[in-house]
C-alpha cells in the first residue's frame, strides 16, 4: 500500500516513515478488538468518524477528558515492558468522564517517540486497545510522532483523550448531596498513574534501578517494579451499572493530589466528606513508599490514592444496594466515610 512512500533523506535525518506504516499494520489487530456500533470507518484516514446514537436521550451532552501517564512511562521504558502503559492512558481519561455520568464512546491516543520501533509502538497500542475494551470505548484513531533529537531513541510518551455522552438531565451534580449521605470507596489496583516522580526518588530508581527487581517481602514476594507498573483500574462498567439503579450524588476519581484535592471536587460548599482513615484499606505498596521515603501520612494522602481509586457518595438508605451492585461487577467496594456539615470539604479522621 505504501511502497511508493519512502524518503532516504528523511531517514538519514532520523525519521523512518516506513516504520510508521509497519507499526500501523501491527496495530490493526488490537484496534479491531475495540470496534463498536458507532465505528464508521477503519483507522488510517485524516479523521476518526463515529456515529452517535442518542436514542432515548432528550438533550445529549458530549463529555471529554484528556490525560497522560506522567513519569510512569519512565518505569515502562526501564523495564522494557510496554503492553500495559496504554491501559493507564485510557483509564486516566475514561475514569474522569464517568465522574460526570458519561458513557465513554471513543478514544484517540498520541505517542511521541525518539525512534519508531514498530513492535514497541504496537505493544503500547495493544494496551490502549485493552483499556478501550475494558471501558467500552472504540479506538478510532491516533498519532505516532517520531522526534529524533527531541528525546533519546528509546524514550516515548503517551497521552490521549476520550469522548463520552450523557443525557443533560443525568449529568452528575452535587447540588442534591446532603448531610448523612455516605462515601463508598472503590479499591485501586495500586499506584495507578500519579506520584511516580516521588517514587523514583524514594527508591532511587534512576541511579539504581536494579533494586526494584528483587522480590520484596513487604509486597508478598512481588518485585517493586511489577507492583509499580500494575495498570490503573478502569471503573466505567461498574459505575454505569450503579448509575442505572442507585441515586448517586457525586463521584471523585482519586488521581494526583490524592484525597485532599480530588474528593472536594465532588463536594458542594457547606458540606464535608468525613473520611475514617482507619477504614481505608491501604495497600502494602503505599506503606513501603512511606517507610522507605520517610514520608508523612498527610503527604501520602495528598499525593496517592492509598488504595482508593474512586469515591462515590450515595444516600445512606441505598448504601447496601450500591455495595451489592458494585461488588457484583467485580469491585472491592466498602464504606469509608459520611457527609457532614463543614467548610473544609474533606477531613480525614
Amino acid at each position: 500500500m505504501h511502497n511508493q512512500s519512502k524518503s532516504e533523506s528523511y531517514a538519514a535525518a532520523g525519521v523512518d516513515i516506513t516504520a510508521g506504516y509497519r507499526a500501523v499494520e501491527l496495530m490493526k489487530k488490537h484496534i479491531k478488538r475495540t470496534r463498536n456500533e458507532g465505528c464508521l470507518d477503519d483507522v488510517g484516514g485524516f479523521g476518526g468518524c463515529f456515529g452517535l446514537n442518542i436514542a432515548g436521550m432528550e438533550e445529549p451532552v458530549l463529555v471529554s477528558g484528556t490525560d497522560g501517564c506522567g513519569t510512569k512511562v519512565k518505569l515502562a521504558i526501564l523495564m522494557d515492558k510496554h503492553d500495559t502503559i496504554g491501559i493507564d492512558a485510557v483509564a486516566m481519561c475514561v475514569n474522569d468522564i464517568i465522574c460526570v455520568g458519561a458513557k465513554p464512546l471513543f478514544f484517540l491516543d498520541y505517542i511521541a517517540c525518539g525512534k519508531n520501533f514498530p513492535e514497541k509502538i504496537a505493544a503500547i497500542v495493544g494496551g490502549v486497545a485493552e483499556g478501550c475494551v475494558q471501558s467500552g470505548a472504540a479506538l478510532i484513531g491516533g498519532e505516532t510522532a517520531e522526534h529524533p533529537g527531541l528525546m533519546p531513541v528509546e524514550d516515548y510518551d503517551i497521552g490521549g483523550f476520550a469522548v463520552g455522552v450523557v443525557d443533560k438531565k443525568k449529568i452528575l451534580k452535587n447540588e442534591r448531596m446532603a448531610e448523612g449521605d455516605v462515601v463508598i470507596a472503590l479499591a485501586s489496583s495500586g499506584i495507578h498513574s500519579n506520584g511516580f516522580s516521588l517514587i523514583r526518588k524514594v527508591f532511587n530508581i534512576d541511579a539504581n534501578p536494579a533494586e526494584i527487581y528483587a522480590p520484596c517481602e513487604a509486597l508478598g514476594g512481588k518485585t517493586i517494579a511489577e507492583t509499580l507498573l500494575t495498570p490503573t483500574r478502569i471503573y466505567v462498567k461498574s459505575v454505569l451499572a450503579l448509575l442505572e439503579q442507585v441515586d448517586v450524588k457525586g463521584i471523585s476519581h482519586i488521581t494526583g493530589g490524592g484525597f485532599y484535592e480530588n474528593i472536594p471536587r465532588s463536594i458542594p460548599d457547606g458540606l464535608c466528606a468525613e473520611i475514617d482513615k482507619s477504614a481505608v484499606r491501604v495497600l502494602p505498596i503505599f506503606d513501603l513508599i512511606a517507610k522507605t521515603g520517610n514520608i508523612p501520612e498527610r503527604d501520602m494522602f495528598n499525593t496517592y490514592n492509598m488504595g482508593v481509586g474512586m469515591s462515590i457518595v450515595v444516600p445512606a438508605a441505598e448504601a447496601d444496594k450500591a455495595l451489592e451492585i458494585l461488588r457484583a461487577h467485580g469491585e472491592d467496594a466498602y464504606l469509608i466515610g459520611k457527609i457532614v456539615k463543614g467548610e473544609d470539604k474533606v477531613v480525614l479522621k
